[in-house]
C-alpha cells in the first residue's frame, strides 16, 4: 500500500469543521481507491456535524438526501457528500432503509457499510486511518467480503449483490466464499431493487475492462437469470463449424473484446446481446449441422425489449438494435461501387465505426484466436473510395430540391416524394448524374410519366 496524502483541498474543508468543534473523515471509494495507489475521484465524507450545522458551514449546499442524513456541499468548484454518522434499519423497498438514527462514532457510521474495503476512513486533516473490519488487508488480499453478516447485508439492500460483481469486474478481485454464497439466497431482495439502479450497475460492468468476469458470476448466482433471462438461456446453445464457444460464451468473449477495444456503450452492448436471438431461431438442417436463419433479426427485437425494459435513452436503444440488426453483412469484392453505396445508405456513414468494431468482436469470438491485421480492410478501404467519390446517400444530398422541382410543373405531394426517391436511387447508381441540370431532366421525365 502507498502511502496516503490528503488533498490540499480536503485540508481547507476539513479545518471549517474543526473551527466548528466537529470531526469529518473521508470514507468509501476514494478511501478504497487510495488504498489501491489509484486517484480518488469522488469526495465522500462522514461527520458528527447534524445536517443543519453542515449548511451554515459553507455558501453553497444542497440538500439532496437530507432526511437521510446527507447533503451535497459545493467548494471551489467540488462538489461532495456530506453525511451524519448514522446507523439503518428497515429495508422494506430492498434498497433504501426505512429509519435511519444518527451514531455517535465513525465506527458505528461504518458498519452498516457493505464491503469492508468501502468501510474505511481517514480522520481529517492528517488523514489517520479507521478500519474496524480489516478492510486495508482484504483490498491487499483483493477479497470482496462483506461487513458482518453477509445475508443480512444483501437483504438490507438488494443492489450490493450486483455491486459486489460489478466491483469483482472492475477490480480483478474475487469474491470471498460466504459472501457469493449469500447472493443467491437473497434474489428476491434483488428482484425489488428499480431498473435503473439495476441498468447503472450494468453499465459499469460494460464499461471495466473485462465484462465477463461479472457476467461469469452473476450466472452462478442466480443474478442473470433474474436480470438478463434471455442472455442465460443461451447457455449449452451449441454452435458448429468454426465457433468454439457456445452462444453463451461467444457473447461474453465478444463483449470482452469490445471493451479491450474501448468502444463505446452501445458496441459493448451490442457485442453483448448480438446473438441472443439463436436460442430461438437454433435449428438442424437435413444434414444434421445446427442453423440460425433470421437470428440478428430476433437478437434485435429481444434486444429491443431488454433495453427498454431498463429504460435505457431512446437513441441508445436505436444505436444498438441497428448494429444487431446489420451485424451478418457479407462483403465479397464483386460488390460494384453501387452495392457499397447501398451498404452505407443502409447501416448509416455514422455507423459504420461502431459496426466495423461489432464485427471485429464477432470474428474474434468465434474462435478466440486474435484476428488478421487486414480483417475488414478491403471493405473499409472500398467504402472510403466511395466516400471520397460522392457522397449523396440520401435525398437531402440531391443537388436538387421540392422547390426546383415545383419549377418545373411537378406538384406537391406523393408524386414529388416518388420522384425524389427515384432521383436517389438514380444517382446512388451513377452519382455523376447529381447535377441540377441532369437531376431536372430526369424529374421532367418522370412527372411527364405520372402526369
Amino acid at each position: 500500500m502507498k502511502n496516503l496524502t490528503i488533498h490540499p483541498l480536503l485540508k481547507e474543508i476539513a479545518d471549517i469543521f474543526i473551527r466548528q468543534g466537529k470531526q469529518v473523515f473521508l470514507v468509501g471509494g476514494a478511501v478504497r481507491d487510495m488504498l489501491r495507489g489509484e486517484a480518488a475521484q469522488d469526495w465522500d465524507l462522514a461527520t458528527d456535524a447534524l445536517p443543519e450545522e453542515v449548511i451554515p458551514m459553507f455558501s453553497r449546499v444542497i440538500p439532496t438526501g437530507i432526511k437521510h442524513g446527507t447533503v451535497t456541499v459545493r467548494y471551489k468548484e467540488r462538489s461532495l457528500e456530506v453525511t451524519t454518522f448514522r446507523t439503518e434499519s428497515n429495508y422494506q423497498d430492498g434498497r433504501r432503509p426505512d429509519k435511519v438514527d444518527y451514531a455517535a462514532t465513525i465506527e458505528a457510521d461504518l458498519s452498516r457499510r457493505d464491503f469492508t474495503m468501502n468501510a474505511i476512513a481517514l480522520s481529517l486533516p492528517r488523514g489517520d486511518k479507521v478500519d474496524p473490519f480489516d478492510g486495508t488487508g482484504d483490498i491487499r488480499r483483493r477479497i470482496i467480503r462483506c461487513v458482518g453478516n453477509p445475508v443480512e447485508r444483501f437483504g438490507e439492500d438488494g443492489l450490493r449483490p450486483l455491486r459486489a460483481v460489478r466491483f469483482a469486474s472492475q477490480l480483478g478481485f474475487e469474491i470471498e466464499d460466504a459472501t457469493l454464497a449469500a447472493i443467491n439466497p437473497t434474489l428476491h431482495i434483488t428482484e425489488k431493487v428499480s431498473v435503473e439502479r439495476i441498468r447503472d450497475e450494468i453499465d459499469r460492468i460494460l464499461n471495466s475492462s473485462k465484462p465477463s468476469r461479472a457476467f461469469r458470476l452473476m450466472e452462478s448466482t442466480g443474478l442473470l437469470k433474474l436480470l438478463l433471462p434471455e442472455l442465460a438461456c443461451c447457455r449449452e446453445v451449441e454452435q458448429k463449424g468454426f465457433h468454439y464457444f457456445d452462444v453463451l460464451d461467444h457473447s461474453l468473449v465478444a463483449c470482452d473484446f469490445a471493451a479491450q477495444e474501448e468502444a463505446p456503450l452501445t458496441v459493448r452492448l451490442a457485442a453483448l446481446f448480438h446473438d441472443i436471438g439463436k436460442a430461438e431461431t437454433r435449428a438442424l438442417d437435413a444434414s444434421g449441422v445446427w442453423t440460425f436463419y433470421q437470428h440478428e433479426r430476433v437478437s434485435a427485437e429481444l434486444s429491443r425489449n431488454i433495453l427498454l425494459r431498463f429504460r435505457y435513452p431512446h437513441e441508445t436503444i436505436d444505436t444498438v438494435v441497428h448494429l444487431i440488426k446489420e451485424h451478418m453483412f457479407h462483403y465479397e469484392e464483386i460488390w460494384s461501387d453501387a452495392a457499397v453505396r447501398r451498404f452505407v445508405i443502409r447501416v448509416g456513414e455514422e455507423h459504420l465505426s461502431d459496426l466495423y468494431r461489432l464485427r471485429r468482436a464477432d470474428a474474434y469470438a468465434t474462435s478466440g484466436i486474435p484476428l488478421p491485421r487486414d480483417f475488414l480492410a478491403p471493405l473499409i478501404s472500398r467504402i472510403d473510395g466511395v466516400l471520397s467519390y460522392s457522397r449523396a446517400f440520401s435525398i437531402k444530398d440531391l443537388r436538387i430540391d421540392g422547390k426546383d422541382l415545383m419549377e418545373i410543373g411537378v406538384k406537391p405531394g406523393p408524386y414529388m416524394g416518388i420522384i425524389l426517391k427515384e432521383l436517389l436511387e438514380t444517382v446512388v447508381d451513377d452519382p455523376e448524374l447529381n447535377t441540377k441540370d441532369k437531376l431536372l431532366e430526369i424529374a421532367g421525365n418522370l412527372n411527364n410519366r405520372y402526369v
